[in-house]
């Protein structure tokens, strides 16, 4: 296992981690304990959460349960905490189920701090996280509409400000150790890395955004951001929302599937995915490699990557993506990756 510092934050994480979004929904606590156990004895240091969570389908009666059975396995096993980089997020605007979907501020950071700590059965979180810009954001399908030309950059400088103060504050107490951001965009990032250059001890540790070999967004204009402003990248979805496990083949959609639970990504199923899915499984039989693993090795080589989350929803599938951790992908077949996301650039 490989092991990464995110950016200047000193958290030195292992280059795989381990999602847990559908702990509560579709993973029951005990199964999900067993992964966090075998996980952490693979080598992975590294979980991530959010108090959202679980998703697929997300649910009022639900929210929140995920970061309560983490917190149970912590309970249970309490000299591993230290070894563990636990992150975590607080929810922006439009999630309804949590603070009726209110922005982002210093008095939602505050009840949403202490309601993670208290779930997860922790005294601090590693890395704390924004999971998505106040402003709205162009991710999960939304970058078809996206209209940065209606905000007002002086109004969000401010927020900004507030809102990276006051986790300065909370960082200051030993409740959080870094924080990080999510589903943002390149401005965005850069805004806030020119404001928090004038806090001292802060420092953006990490963009967690979505990445895999069918969802290429981060290799532009974040690409060069990444390496220059050293804040690396978290991939989440590296198997393409389940696609790039091969279910999906056919345009069909397995009941129990994720897909048949969550009706706002079902379009990622079309017949554009399907050629690209069909293409990267003949690739990976070329080299004789599975193709959950070709995936996944892909993301964790490329060079702004600072761990790829994956996901479970049962021991067998965590199984299987550990035996392909240690991976690597020759010139060869990267040309061919190359080839191939030229063709089919974007299908979904």
């Amino acid at each position: 296992m490989d092991f990464r510092y995110l950016g200047l934050s000193g958290l030195k994480v292992s280059s795989y981690c381990l999602g847990t979004m559908t702990y509560g929904e579709t993973t029951e606590e005990k199964d999900a304990h067993l992964q966090i156990s075998e996980a952490f004895s693979s080598g992975i240091n590294f979980i991530d959460t959010a108090e959202m969570y679980p998703t697929c389908p997300i649910r009022k009666e639900t929210s929140g349960e995920t970061e309560k059975i983490i917190g149970n396995w912590i309970n249970n096993n309490k000299d591993k905490r230290k070894d563990i980089i636990l992150a975590t997020k607080v929810v922006g605007n439009g999630f309804k189920y949590i603070r009726s979907g209110g922005p982002i501020t210093r008095g939602t950071i505050k009840v949403a701090l202490h309601g993670s700590l208290k779930r997860l059965k922790t005294d601090y979180i590693d890395l704390y996280q924004l999971h998505w810009p106040n402003r709205g954001s162009y991710h999960f399908r939304s970058y078809w509409n996206y209209k940065p030309e209606k905000q007002d950059s002086k109004n969000i400088t401010e927020e900004f400000l507030d809102i990276l103060n006051t986790l300065n504050d909370y960082k200051k107490e030993g409740l959080i150790r870094a924080i990080g951001v999510s589903n943002e965009t390149c401005w965005g990032v850069m805004k806030l890395n020119e404001i928090i250059k004038d806090i001292e001890n802060l420092c953006i540790a990490s963009i967690q955004n979505e990445y895999s070999l069918m969802c290429r967004l981060f290799d532009n204009d974040f690409h060069e951001l990444a390496i220059n402003e050293n804040i690396p990248l978290l991939a989440y979805s590296p198997l393409a929302r389940g696609l790039l496990t091969g279910k999906y083949i056919g345009n069909k959609i397995p009941e129990g599937s994720r897909l048949s639970r969550d009706d706002k990504i079902r379009k990622i199923v079309n017949e554009n995915s399907d050629l690209a899915v069909k293409s990267y499984f003949s690739l990976a039989s070329k080299y004789n490699i599975d193709p959950v693993h070709m995936s996944l090795a892909f993301c964790n080589e490329r060079p702004f990557m600072g761990s790829v989350i994956f996901g479970a929803t049962d021991i067998t599938q965590l199984r299987k993506i550990l035996a392909g951790i240690n991976l690597k992908l020759d010139s060869e077949i990267y040309d061919e990756i190359q080839m191939l996301y030229k063709k089919f650039p974007l299908t979904f």
